[in-house]
């Protein structure tokens, strides 16, 4: 029901792919800035809390790219009635 909704919404598969990378390179970003900062033990907690979204967007990327697939060969399956 939420991919639907999301599908519904316009988020594709490749969307949720971008956010998973963009989660990593952030998650990198805030490591490599902890080095710099005063306050490292919270720049590393961020870090590594960005960088558990990663797995959520890349699922939600399968889901969406499952649901795509699916919604592709049924609209097929009724062009061929």
């Amino acid at each position: 029901m939420i991919v639907e909704k999301l599908h519904e919404a316009g988020v594709k598969s490749e969307h949720a792919y971008l956010a998973a990378f963009g989660s990593i390179g952030l998650s990198m970003i805030s490591w490599v800035a902890s080095n710099k900062q005063e306050n490292m033990e919270r720049a590393d907690r961020w870090g590594i809390f960005v960088g558990e979204w990663a797995p959520t967007f890349f699922g939600l990327g399968l889901a969406l790219a499952n649901y795509e697939r699916r919604d592709l060969s049924f609209s097929s399956a009724r062009q061929h009635e």
